[in-house]
């Protein structure tokens, strides 16, 4: 049968009413519309593990329309609950499920069974600290950031069996040293960030306008980059102490600022006081004999050469995350790896590889942080839609109210990137844009780290400029290669759109070092090069210090509601509204709407007619962004003339 003669939107509060994630027992209605004469209409339902089969109810007919009606108790423990419908009509079974692209919204009808939309269900009590939702965060990989020793020296150097390349800051280009066959890293560039260099920056970080630093690991290892933790309670001697940690803590936060530390639980290094590999620490460890305190924390097949590895590089052993010893060490000790740190000033911490973490080790870490400071964040490290994330086969429980306050929004990033490369148009990004919107929990929604650049991605510039895949460079002409002057104003002006959003759009924006000064470079360790004091970009830098003063400076742009307007084409554009004084965690705020519309195309012009009708907006509104331009309002209609690369945000108070 064709046609589209089934309808059901799950983004439409007719069709689907509560909008999104809901809250253990809370009852939601479901509507579809059959423009034929059918037999049954059932509503099939996945939930508690079991399916479940409810006829749904003729409510309405109009000519050949008619609309059928369900309401569903949702269950009181938190899980996922999904839904399709089956239409019968002369006695063959129709389908109605989500679309391919599992973006819920408009679905498809088939004559199989289809995918589900999704219904995330949430334990009532669960929230997130507000404070984070209203915060700027500021990524950094110490080494690369700042030396803050007069004379630069580094402190501590490294001896052990890596090669190490202490680089000239402002010259130099990172590199690894490789084993040609086998890839294997043989050496490590330094170049002698530290701690202290950080705290001298302290002062450039507030002005800039930031409130929470994410710092990549800090504490002992071999590596440059630290993910192969040698010693948990230690910090680096290249980077400084404890003392100086705790300094760093205390400044920050007579600045406003708080320190998120990176958590890299899933493996330690092998050159470590628990492992030992190279004998370098007095301890036993547990590649020296079964009679380690640590053995248990690891997975020997034969000892002790062979033991399971993190993604097979054998200086990163796993460990048994929920070995009693191991979660009394990181987790329940009263001075805890967790405790310790958060002791010492410790706002809150970011999980690397968060789906290689069992769900009761976060429930844990999760308890125990709370327990500690209520307010601290945890934050996880995660590359898809966290809500439906499947790890080792299994559902993950990310966002249900007992794991993580927030995720890494990698899919933020590759929808905005997909957009202004012009691989998706501005109807597909607006959809999976609310497709995250309608699967996470409002305050983990608010709460989502949105981030355009990390240390595990190739510079945002880069990819802005139209430069070439890194596939098609080798390693050396990817260390080599720069952009055009062409090529750089484009990028300026992309990074410019897709700030502008990320600084508008809902959840607590992260800037990645240096992506503020202009910092170009490919995946790692281009992307991980020294911070170029007093050689930034201007034009970026004074952008950036302009619209994250916006962000601070209207709630609306932080916790007010997220509409969208207009997505067509190249053009998107949506709202961001407070009205009768409450934000949407009922707090209670000034009155404001804006408008964020940009054209990503890079040579056309677009004029918009915009209808803000329902708002009953007159007058006029102000474009914040481009020396106050006016705006009038006549009718209800905004007409909006942009230029090619060009955003608007358009501000009104109520």
């Amino acid at each position: 049968m064709q046609g589209n003669w089934i309808f059901h939107n799950s983004h439409d509060l007719f069709y689907r009413n509560p909008f999104g994630a809901v809250p253990c027992g809370q009852k939601v209605t479901l509507k579809i519309e059959v423009y034929k004469p059918v037999e049954k209409v059932i509503l099939r339902l996945w939930k508690n593990c079991q399916e479940e089969q409810q006829v749904m109810e003729l409510i309405e007919r109009i000519e050949e329309k008619r609309i059928y009606i369900s309401e569903i108790d949702v269950p009181f423990n938190p899980g996922q609950l999904w839904y399709f419908f089956i239409i019968i009509k002369d006695g063959k079974k129709y389908y109605y499920g989500n679309n391919s692209l599992n973006y819920g919204g408009v679905g498809i009808t088939r004559e199989w069974e289809p995918p589900s939309f999704q219904i995330t269900v949430y334990k009532k009590e669960a929230t997130t600290p507000n404070w984070f939702k209203d915060a700027i965060m500021y990524q950094i990989f110490v080494d690369r950031f700042f030396n803050g020793h007069e004379d630069k020296k580094i402190l501590n150097k490294k001896k052990n069996k890596y090669q190490y390349f202490y680089r000239e800051w402002e010259d130099d280009v990172p590199l690894y040293k490789r084993e040609p066959e086998t890839g294997e890293i043989l050496g490590y560039d330094i170049y002698g960030g530290n701690l202290l260099g950080i705290i001298k920056k302290l002062p450039y970080l507030k002005s800039l306008g930031i409130n929470v630093l994410y710092l990549c690991p800090i504490f002992e290892s071999p590596s440059n980059h630290k993910y192969d933790t040698a010693d948990y309670k230690k910090i680096d001697p290249m980077f400084g102490d404890n003392e100086i940690f705790k300094k760093l803590c205390k400044k920050a936060k007579e600045m406003g600022i708080y320190i998120i530390l990176d958590g890299v639980f899933s493996h330690t290094g092998s050159d470590s006081i628990y492992f030992n590999k190279e004998g370098n620490y007095p301890s036993l460890g547990a590649y020296q004999s079964p009679d380690s305190p640590y053995y248990s924390w690891y997975s020997f097949q034969r000892h002790c050469d062979e033991y399971h590895c993190w993604w097979g590089i054998d200086t990163l052993p796993n460990v048994n995350e929920m070995d009693p010893s191991y979660r009394n060490f990181i987790i329940h000790d009263e001075d805890s790896v967790i405790k310790y740190w958060m002791k010492m000033g410790a706002k809150g911490w970011r999980l690397d590889v968060a789906d290689e973490l069992p769900d009761e080790f976060i429930k844990e870490i999760k308890k125990a942080m709370k327990e500690i400071d209520p307010d601290s964040v945890l934050i996880g490290e995660v590359w898809e839609d966290a809500s439906r994330k499947v790890s080792y086969c299994k559902l993950r429980e990310y966002l249900l109210g007992e794991e993580l306050d927030s995720v890494m929004n990698y899919p933020f990033r590759e929808i905005l990137l997909d957009f202004f490369r012009g691989n998706r148009d501005a109807a597909l990004a607006n959809l999976a844009l609310i497709s995250i919107y309608e699967n996470y929990p409002s305050h983990n929604f608010y709460a989502n780290m949105n981030l355009i650049g990390s240390h595990d991605v190739p510079r945002i510039l880069t990819l802005l400029g139209d430069t070439p895949h890194e596939d098609t460079l080798s390693e050396e002409d990817q260390a080599r290669y720069k952009m055009s002057s062409s090529q750089k104003a484009l990028a300026i002006k992309r990074l410019k759109l897709i700030t502008l959003i990320q600084m508008t759009f809902p959840g607590v924006p992260c800037i990645y070092y240096g992506d503020e000064a202009g910092m170009e470079g490919y995946k790692d360790p281009l992307n991980r090069g020294p911070y170029p004091w007093g050689k930034e970009n201007r034009e970026i830098l004074d952008w950036y210090k302009n619209i994250i003063s916006i962000r601070h400076k209207y709630d609306v742009l932080k916790t007010g509601k997220w509409i969208p307007l207009y997505a067509r084409g190249d053009v998107f554009s949506y709202i961001r509204l407070i009205e009768k004084g409450r934000d949407v965690f009922n707090r209670q705020k000034k009155d404001n709407l804006a408008i964020l519309v940009v054209n990503r195309n890079t040579k056309q012009n677009f004029h918009l007619s915009l209808d803000l009708s329902k708002y009953l907006l007159r007058g006029k509104l102000w474009d914040i962004v481009n020396e106050n331009q006016e705006y009038k309002v006549e009718d209800g209609i905004i007409n909006i003339f942009l230029k090619p690369l060009e955003g608007k945000l358009l501000l009104k108070n109520l």
